[in-house]
Formats: structure tokens, C-alpha cells, sequence
């Protein structure tokens, strides 16, 4: 279960930092869709978006996973850190809703979603560290 809870951690990291692409690419790509004379309107959508949006969501299922299995191994402090990340989701989930009625709150839908790649790494490395004998 401590390779289960490794390999979760190390996905929910690596899934932000694909997240963190997938919103440049949407911003760059609506870039140039403007420059090219495409209507941005409420409608518009782009690959990018749809992504970080989708990928978001599945996030959001493989921490509850995350959770599920520290229960299950012997990760020191693996509990606390799997319900850290899954509070930082659920927080990033209400900045995500809450920024689009007043955008610069996505400063901190930014920012919440290092913190969670960087707690989930965290989880990572201690799922890694082998566990000391007790005597």
C-alpha cells in the first residue's frame, strides 16, 4: 500500500503541473485566436480549457482516492498530508466557481494549486523514506 500511496501522491503532483500547462496553453491559444479575428465570447472554448477543466475534476477523484489509501499504509504523517491535499482541492474547487465572478481571485486558484503539488510531493518523499524498525 506505501507504493500505492507513493504512486497517487507523485500522479495528484504531476497532474498540477499538467494543469498548470493546460491554463497556459488556453491563455496563449485565446491569444491568438483574438489576433486572428475569432470572437471571444461566452461560447468560446479551446482545447486548453476544456483539458483544465476536465483534468481538474479527476484530480478531485484520485485525492479522495489518495485519502481512502492512507488509511491503509504506514506513511508517517501519510493521513494528515492526504487530508491536507484533499482540504487544498476542495479549496480550489470553490476558488475555481468564485473566480469567475471576481477573476482576481484566481490569483489564488493559482497559487492553492502549487500548494497542492507541493504537499502531494511531500507525501511522496515520505511514502519513499523506508519506515525505521521498532525495537
Amino acid at each position: 500500500m506505501r507504493t500505492a500511496y507513493r504512486v497517487l501522491a507523485s500522479l495528484i503532483a504531476l497532474a498540477v503541473v499538467l494543469q498548470v500547462a493546460a491554463i497556459a496553453l488556453a491563455g496563449f491559444t485565446t491569444a491568438a485566436d483574438a489576433e486572428d479575428g475569432v470572437t471571444i465570447g461566452a461560447d468560446y472554448s479551446n482545447f486548453g480549457q476544456s483539458y483544465h477543466s476536465m483534468a481538474g475534476t479527476a484530480i478531485g477523484l484520485v485525492a479522495l482516492i489518495f485519502l481512502i489509501v492512507s488509511f491503509l499504509t504506514d506513511v508517517p504523517g501519510g493521513r494528515l498530508l492526504a487530508g491536507i491535499v484533499v482540504g487544498l482541492v476542495v479549496v480550489q474547487f470553490l476558488l475555481a466557481v468564485v473566480s469567475f465572478g471576481i477573476p482576481a481571485l484566481g490569483i489564488l486558484h493559482g497559487i492553492n494549486g502549487l500548494a497542492i503539488a507541493g504537499v502531494a510531493g511531500i507525501a511522496s518523499r515520505r511514502a519513499s523514506t523506508p519506515v525505521a524498525a521498532s525495537a
